[in-house]
């Protein structure tokens, strides 16, 4: 009976220490299941940006860079830089074309000499000024005429772009004006309006 006791004793012993054991095992796992769910959960709602503090993500890099290269402020200032350039160059070769050019001038000894090998031999008076100082005086007209041509041509491209300041309008406009007045006098000089060229017997 003794034996039968204790071998029954043992055997409850080792039922309880079972259940014990798996009673803990349910405990670690289910421990182990909430930890991971509350970690899951805090990952799941974190902002992607606390992980990277302080550090701009690549659109925002991106979106610098689009803003920077669309600035409105460096097509303006290359658009208004060319404006001005060209309204003084306009103003300048309407001078030009008042004053004369070193173009004209080469282009008018050419055509005096070209007139003296011409009536070298038997040339009478009037065919020498003809050839001598009428080509030469129209020759020196109508490089002067182009060039005012020109002049007047840049100014009023300047005028009718918008968005020029108000002193690049006002040389724009003084190159209209010089163009203006250096193309009239070579045409007028050209068809001898202006001056007509010396008779021989005068």
């Amino acid at each position: 009976m003794r034996r039968m006791d204790i071998k029954t004793t043992e055997k409850t012993d080792g039922a309880e220490t079972a259940e014990n054991a798996e009673k803990v095992e349910r405990t670690e796992s289910a421990e182990k299941v909430g930890k991971s769910e509350r970690a899951d959960a805090r990952t799941e709602g974190a902002d992607p940006l606390d992980a990277r503090e302080g550090e701009p993500t690549e659109d925002l890099v991106e979106d610098d860079e689009d803003d920077e290269e669309l600035s409105p402020e460096s097509a303006p200032a290359s658009a208004g830089l060319g404006g001005a350039a060209a309204a003084v160059v306009s103003a300048a070769l309407g001078a030009v074309a008042l004053t004369g050019t070193w173009t004209g001038k080469i282009v008018a000894e050419r055509e005096t000499l070209i007139g003296q090998i011409k009536t070298s031999g038997a040339g009478t008076p009037t065919q020498q000024i003809s050839e001598i100082y009428g080509d030469a005086w129209h020759s020196t007209a109508l490089v002067n005429g182009v060039f005012a041509f020109v002049a007047l041509f840049v100014a009023v491209l300047v005028l009718v772009l918008p968005g020029r300041p108000t002193w690049v309008r006002a040389v724009a406009v003084a190159g209209v004006a010089l163009g203006a007045l250096g193309l009239l006098l070579s045409v007028v000089t050209y068809f001898d309006l202006f001056l007509s060229l010396p008779t021989a017997g005068s």
